[in-house]
């Protein structure tokens, strides 16, 4: 059952032909100033990959693939999670140097998603990947790249308001980060959950980078699953917004500084996925063949549900969604695509 809702006396802003229209200008927009800030090229991408080449995301580790057999090859493919590890490889195979990088349109079908106001069976997103040399791997650096992405989302989101002032019912977004560790975080909110943290927290600081997400904290229990084979815990983040929409924390980026072979190794070992080791990618990476990298994901219908002031993902982009979910938003005249 979704636990989908719809804000009191919420309204989309625009009609659905205008929110069409924006749909694409923001995806053009912030695509653009992206690419300038970062420094990265748009590549070509798989919707799936071989299983055994242990190039898909593993998201939390329990998520299942939508796998299929290839008739002419016999072995079986799975529709991509996302591209954290292929896009690493691919900075080698196409030669990029240190301070380039490469984006992509990534599309996922993740079938055992919770669906709510922002999650859906279907994930569209910009994956993006840069090399960068070992002495970049500080919380420095991350940071100095978290408020490039922040400084292109607040662009865009002028640009658009300029087109459509329609959208100036709702708040600026806050162009300032506040950083914070996720157990500086469980420290402020002991007896809260992690989304509860969260939701306390954006609601003072509006913009927020949410640092250190996989490893367990004092409590005992990590704020929230983060697989061990991409991104370095000690060196990874997410950007959340406050939503004035939806009146809650909403993130748009998952993103870090990738694992080295050392923090590779402790990883799986903590993680119990040692069994890993033994595959291309994983073997690559330990004995060093891999460059060093940042990377991460920026949800596309996300980042346009939050520059429209929308309510519900499905008012941004085409899904599957449950009988309740519909007949609640066609009731209330919202349409879902």
């Amino acid at each position: 059952m979704s636990k989908s809702f719809i804000p009191e006396g919420y309204r989309p802003v625009l009609n659905l032909y205008d929110t069409q229209r924006a749909i694409g200008m923001i995806k053009r927009l912030f695509e653009d100033t992206l690419s300038s800030v970062l420094n990265i090229s748009r590549v070509s991408a798989p919707l799936f990959l071989e299983a055994s080449t242990g190039l898909n995301d593993d998201l939390n580790g329990v998520e299942r693939p939508v796998a299929f057999e290839i008739r002419e090859t016999g072995t079986e493919a799975q529709v991509v999670h996302s591209l954290a590890k292929w896009k690493r490889q691919a900075l080698k195979d196409y030669d990029f140097f240190v301070g380039k990088g490469l984006y992509t349109d990534m599309n996922a079908i993740r079938r055992d998603e919770e669906l709510d106001n922002l999650h859906s069976i279907y994930v569209d997103q910009w994956d993006w990947e840069k090399v960068i040399s070992k002495e970049d791997r500080t919380i420095d650096y991350l940071k100095s790249v978290v408020e490039g992405i922040v400084r292109a989302i607040c662009a865009t989101e002028l640009t658009i308001r300029a087109m459509y002032p329609a959208l100036n019912t709702h708040p600026l977004l806050c162009s300032e980060v506040t950083y914070i560790t996720t157990q500086e975080l469980e420290d402020l909110y002991p007896d809260l959950t992690p989304k509860q943290r969260e939701n306390a927290f954006l609601k003072e600081h509006k913009t927020v980078f949410l640092m250190q997400i996989g490893g367990k904290l004092k409590s005992g229990k990590p704020h929230d699953g983060r697989a061990p084979d991409y991104d370095d815990w000690d060196l990874n983040g997410d950007i959340l917004f406050w939503s004035d929409t939806l009146q809650q924390c909403f993130e748009v980026s998952s993103m870090g500084i990738r694992v080295s072979p050392e923090s590779l190794d402790r990883q799986l070992t903590i993680a119990g996925c040692d069994n890993r080791r033994e595959l291309p990618f994983h073997k690559a990476l330990l004995n060093g063949e891999l460059p060093y990298t940042i990377g991460g994901g920026i949800g596309q219908s996300r980042l346009c549900m939050l520059l429209l002031g929308s309510a519900h993902i499905g008012e941004v982009q085409s899904s599957v969604w449950d009988k309740a979910t519909r007949d609640m938003y066609r009731e209330a005249g919202i349409p879902l695509l």
